[in-house]
């Protein structure tokens, strides 16, 4: 049995237009962008950018034995256990 599909729709500016224009299947390079998308999006401000009062309790609470640190090869940030690191 086929899954019900919706239909979304949204505004893209002229350059954007320009360039996802040529796209063989633009519906499928969309699903595929979104789902990308969504399996980085941060885990605690849900993609947001921001932390709720709550969250950034929780954060603070976590970040006592924890450390942000940048990766010397990458040059990324990612979070390290200051319990195993020493």
């Amino acid at each position: 049995m086929k899954k019900k599909q919706e239909i979304i729709t949204f505004k893209v500016d002229e350059d954007l237009l320009k360039v996802i224009k040529d796209v063989p299947n633009r519906s499928e390079f969309i699903r595929g962008a979104i789902m990308t998308a969504l399996g980085s999006v941060c885990p605690l401000c849900n993609g947001s950018g921001n932390l709720t009062p709550n969250q950034k309790s929780h954060w603070d609470d976590f970040a006592v034995e924890h450390a942000v640190k940048k990766c010397d090869d990458c040059h990324e940030r990612f979070l390290v256990c200051q319990m195993h690191s020493e």
